[in-house]
């Protein structure tokens, strides 16, 4: 995947493929430290760490990149390591915020108004990648969205169900 990048130039290069992509003003991914830009959350719950598509008022699609070191895998369990269900919702509710965050006229925190329908189908330990897919469904009144979100770890289905979002001053 190739990184849009805006771009103040008025040079004419309108001729080339790359020239017609870095032209275009819409970011398709967003670094952990543009991540930091946009969400609040810092260690141990900046559950994030790249988002590899982005699509502005419908989607984003994020990775987290699940090692061993994370503070929660000393208690959970000790023995078996297993990414606690609450942080894989957690996770997913990020890469929603930054849907959310990009959205014109929301300003404010993104936080949880409830969650629904969330099953689990496998465990996430140390060393998977979770691939974290969230498409938005509604927003009422610029204060409250709702959304579809999915988790995978190689292709397979880890974690879905629905999140819904309030905006607070």
């Amino acid at each position: 995947m190739t990184t849009v990048v805006s771009t103040n130039s008025t040079q004419n290069t309108a001729s080339t493929p790359l020239a017609v992509e870095a032209a275009s003003s819409e970011k398709t991914t967003f670094t952990t430290e543009e991540i930091q830009q946009l969400l609040p959350h810092r260690y141990p719950f900046a559950l994030v760490d790249r988002i590899i598509d982005y699509v502005p008022g419908e989607q984003a699609t994020g990775i987290k990149n699940v090692t061993f070191n994370e503070p929660q895998f000393q208690g959970h369990f000790p023995g078996r390591p297993i990414m606690p269900g609450v942080l894989i919702v957690e996770a997913m509710a990020q890469v929603g915020g930054i849907v959310l965050t990009q959205l014109p006229g929301i300003d404010g925190l993104c936080m949880f108004a409830g969650i629904d329908k969330v099953r689990f189908r496998r465990p996430v330990v140390p060393g998977d990648q979770l691939v974290m897919t969230v498409n938005l469904l509604t927003v009422k009144r610029q204060r409250f969205g709702k959304m579809r979100a999915r988790a995978e770890v190689d292709g397979q289905l880890v974690c879905e169900g629905e999140l819904m979002f309030s905006v607070v001053d």
